[in-house]
């Protein structure tokens, strides 16, 4: 028996010249390679988070999740392939680890309580997360934030004081954005579509963003909510809402009442757009409103 050759073991034992030689094949095992992405999802183990964490495990994404509480609650399957880590965006520097090996960042951060208390979580959180994602050489940060509500902004004043301070943050780290997509005009400008990314054409053409921030508003963002071993079928008010309210979007620009016309939008929709903007090089940064959030929504469904 011959030596290897090019990897493969060549026999020359024989007795006749015109006898072809005997090659034997190391079995090979088709692996498949590793995510070359991974999504680091804050506050992944609450509504919109699971789902924006589910989502990309469908686009085959390494995710991990951050939150206070550390581990997810949820039973389904797909949670067993998501890295869980513990850690207060407010409180040390140890869960910076967790961004170890990111390439792009959503922030579901938020909550409700005292004007002070929402600052903080809506706010200061969310700012040091982008600070912290930044330094580590993160190239995408989505942050879901939320729609203006007129007479609701007053009144929940540290909430949204908080968020317009973590949206400024993030397009003053990530300046690639700044423009809002209202609607995505560009849409319907009979743009030419470009069919380079990998999720369907978008309105864009021949552009790339290496670095860049995006901030979805969306505003009441209604479906299935998992509560322990309960689970709250949201959509039930907000699907019908949904469905008359984006057509009504004259509605909106009315003095004093016309944010409460902003219409409800399904979760997966929420999901969907949030991960193809943190991971899709063409996705443009900036701001997202609602009526954006459902258009993108639709051209991912086509």
């Amino acid at each position: 028996m011959g030596g290897p050759k090019n990897g493969r073991f060549v026999s020359t034992e024989s007795n006749k010249i015109d006898e072809p030689f005997k090659v034997e094949e190391a079995e090979t095992v088709n692996v498949p390679p590793p995510p070359s992405e991974k999504l680091l999802v804050l506050g992944g183990n609450g509504f919109v988070g699971s789902h924006i964490c589910r989502e990309a495990l469908n686009r085959g994404l390494a995710v991990a999740s951050l939150s206070r509480s550390g581990g997810s609650s949820l039973h389904d399957s797909w949670a067993k392939n998501v890295t869980w880590h513990k850690g207060n965006l407010l409180s040390s520097d140890s869960w910076k680890e967790a961004l170890d090996g990111v390439t792009s960042v959503i922030s579901c951060i938020g909550g409700f309580g005292s004007n002070s208390y929402m600052y903080k979580i809506n706010g200061t959180a969310n700012i040091n997360a982008i600070r912290a994602a930044g330094d580590k050489g993160v190239k995408r940060f989505v942050y879901i934030s939320a729609a203006d509500f007129g007479l609701a902004n007053y009144l929940l004043k540290g909430y949204y004081e908080g968020k317009r301070a973590a949206e400024t943050e993030l397009l003053t780290k990530f300046p690639y954005g700044g423009g809002l997509c209202d609607s995505l005009a560009l849409a319907s400008n009979n743009m030419k579509l470009s069919s380079s990314s990998s999720y369907g054409p978008l309105p864009f053409k021949d552009f790339a963003f290496s670095i860049a921030g995006v901030i979805l508003r969306p505003g009441f963002i209604h479906g299935t909510r998992t509560v322990g071993s309960m689970k709250l079928p949201l959509g039930v008010i907000g699907s019908p809402l949904e469905m008359v309210l984006q057509h009504a979007k004259p509605l909106n620009q009315l003095p004093l009442v016309g944010p409460l016309f902003t219409p409800p939008v399904n979760v997966t929709a929420v999901a969907k757009v949030a991960v193809r903007a943190a991971t899709d090089p063409v996705f443009p940064p900036g701001i997202v409103d609602v009526y954006g959030i459902q258009r993108f929504s639709q051209q991912m469904s086509r």
